[in-house]
């Protein structure tokens, strides 16, 4: 791969689309914001999108624009390609001086922006082999309840508790922002508490309700989700919500603060339970994983695992699948036997518990999805097929 040097990089933007002020300010801004003026035609296909029910809008150099709606991408087909310099000319207006100048250095940047009326964007903009791209996400400008997202009661009970971690996972897209906003909001409105949250971007914006809410963004506020964690001890929070645990450190801050009397929520690009416990202990060197376990076992308190899947006649709904952890699951991940929780959750639903393939299963017999996207969505798709069409199966299974 090829990549532009930043003086490259910097006339380009100026000489080719005519931009100024891509040289970079003095001091960043604490969220990017749109710079003098505005970008007409972005709010027009941002407003478009919106309007259509796309989760995503995607500009690419030398491509029609396209979209996603009910999780497949879209040409849309009335449209011309973009050029590099049209491209440009869309991003720059909603770009800070500090957002431009990271883009020049590093050649792709994340940043939010607000259009009144319409929604908050998360937007992720960056140079590949054709020129420049911008992927742009959908935050609803209202926060949904936790009743609206049909989350199961057990994430009300993660809200309510006093200190532990508790992990919402997923695949990119599948809505884990969105339950995390549910649950901060519901926080917010019923308890006396102090939130803080690190985020890179913020997407959803919680003004103080009962509770006292300061949010931080990676980048325009502090330099990681490592060093705003650090801060955060020193903030008095009774909740931290951590956009991502994207290395080893975040990790270790995460379950100290965790285990020393604070409630944090945190992400995980994971799709099971089990899967999800595995993934904290293996950033760790061998040395460290005992030790880890412990620690884990101790201040691991509940995980949310989610997929979006198509609905029929359109649109998507959610299935979760929810591990309650309590002192014989603790256990077993103290023990290092991950593989004996799934059944543990199959014996301990009064408490919370549930499994994804049960609720796959829900949604196909109450023909809100196709079994076929069950299917693909399913992490024991055998399963899946025994209780389904066990006509599928080969003999012996």
């Amino acid at each position: 791969m090829v990549r532009i040097g930043a003086k490259v990089l910097d006339e380009a933007l100026r000489s080719r689309a005519g931009l100024e002020g891509w040289e970079g300010g003095a001091a960043a801004a604490p969220v990017a914001k749109p710079a003098a003026g505005k970008s007409p035609r972005l709010e027009a296909l941002l407003e478009r999108a919106a309007a259509e029910g796309a989760s995503d809008l995607h500009l690419s150099a030398g491509q029609q624009p396209h979209w996603r709606i009910d999780g497949e991408i879209r040409r849309i087909d009335d449209l011309p390609p973009l050029g590099e310099r049209e491209v440009l000319e869309l991003l720059e207006p909603v770009m800070d001086e500090a957002a431009r100048r990271e883009f020049r250095d590093s050649h792709d940047i994340d940043f939010a922006y607000s259009l009144p009326g319409v929604a908050r964007f998360r937007i992720n903009a960056y140079w590949d082999m054709h020129g420049v791209g911008a992927a742009f996400r959908q935050i609803p400008s209202q926060i949904v309840s936790l009743e609206q997202l049909g989350l199961p009661k057990a994430a009300r009970a993660f809200c309510e508790l006093s200190k532990g971690l508790v992990l919402v996972t997923g695949a990119t897209g599948s809505g884990k922002s969105t339950t995390l906003a549910a649950m901060v909001d519901y926080i917010n409105r019923t308890q006396q508490k102090h939130i803080v949250t690190i985020e890179d971007p913020i997407e959803f914006v919680h003004g103080s309700k009962l509770s006292l809410v300061n949010q931080r963004e990676v980048g325009g506020h502090t330099s990681s989700f490592a060093r705003g964690l650090k801060a955060a001890l020193r903030e008095d929070p009774n909740i931290v919500l951590v956009g991502e645990l994207r290395d080893l450190e975040t990790v270790s801050l995460a379950l100290e603060m965790a285990t020393t009397g604070h409630l944090v929520f945190a992400t995980l690009h994971t799709s099971s339970a089990v899967g999800t416990i595995d993934r904290v202990i293996d950033l760790f060197p061998h040395e460290q994983q005992s030790k880890v376990r412990s620690t884990l076992a101790d201040g691991l308190k509940g995980v949310i695992c989610q997929t979006l899947l198509k609905k029929k006649g359109g649109g998507r709904v959610a299935a979760f699948e929810v591990l309650v952890v309590n002192h014989a699951v603790s256990n077993l991940i103290r023990e290092a036997k991950p593989t004996q929780i799934a059944s543990t959750m199959q014996s301990m639903k009064a408490q919370g518990n549930q499994m994804l393939t049960d609720e796959l299963v829900k949604l196909v017999e109450g023909r809100k999805v196709e079994y076929d996207e069950a299917y693909a969505k399913a992490i024991d798709k055998i399963d899946l097929a025994r209780r389904l069409k066990p006509g599928t199966l080969p003999p012996g299974v």
